[in-house]
């Protein structure tokens, strides 16, 4: 009978945490996110979640690692921890962090973070992230969220082209009016999203 050896923290390598969750080791994945390797510790996440051995504690501890691609990975992770806050993530110095924060919020589909979410579409001051907020918030589809989507209609084009995307979640006649609008935008892949919505909801061909 064969058995499994377990590695240190500290002799571990990449290769040995991502055959972790191909041979059950669990041990070894749990000896990678207490490594002093961000990678590691990483990896290790993931190893544990395709073990179905990783948990809200391991996560919220993740969430709050030093570093960057470690916080990431278990944002990136989070969509199936239902329970899992990423209010914090939603604050990361890192906009790559909130970024994955705000996509693992729209997956889940609802959030007690709306205002959060709705503060960042309007103020952060990374363009990417304010982008990855209206899209969570277009995922969502909380009218709450609505009068944030179509204000977002005014600012970059990245973010211009995300919010006309994410008005096809709402209804209404402000939804209409926006995306009318939207069909004078300068930025003619916004004007086009806006035309093909409108296109769709109204079913004639819009004329601009």
């Amino acid at each position: 009978m064969t058995t499994k050896k377990t590695k240190s923290s500290e002799t571990l390598n990449r290769l040995d945490v991502a055959l972790a969750s191909y041979n059950g080791n669990a041990e070894t994945a749990l000896a990678a996110i207490t490594s002093s390797d961000p990678k590691l510790r990483a990896s290790g996440l993931l190893a544990l979640h395709a073990l179905k051995k990783l948990n809200h504690e391991m996560l919220t501890a993740a969430l709050s690692d030093s570093d960057s691609t470690v916080r990431r990975r278990a944002c990136e992770l989070a969509p199936s921890y239902p329970g899992l806050s990423l209010s914090r993530a939603l604050e990361d110095p890192d906009p790559f962090v909130v970024e994955m924060a705000l996509w693992a919020i729209g997956e889940r589909g609802k959030t007690s973070e709306l205002s959060q979410l709705c503060e960042i579409a309007s103020s952060h001051a990374e363009p990417l992230v304010r982008e990855a907020a209206v899209a969570s918030l277009g995922a969502i589809g909380d009218r709450a969220g609505l009068e944030t989507v179509i204000s977002a209609l005014k600012d970059r084009p990245n973010v211009r082209r995300r919010a006309a995307v994410a008005l096809a979640a709402f209804e209404g006649e402000e939804v209409t009016e926006a995306l009318r609008a939207a069909t004078q935008d300068r930025d003619w892949q916004t004007r086009q999203i806006a035309e093909d919505l409108l296109e769709i909801t109204e079913g004639s061909e819009v004329q601009t």
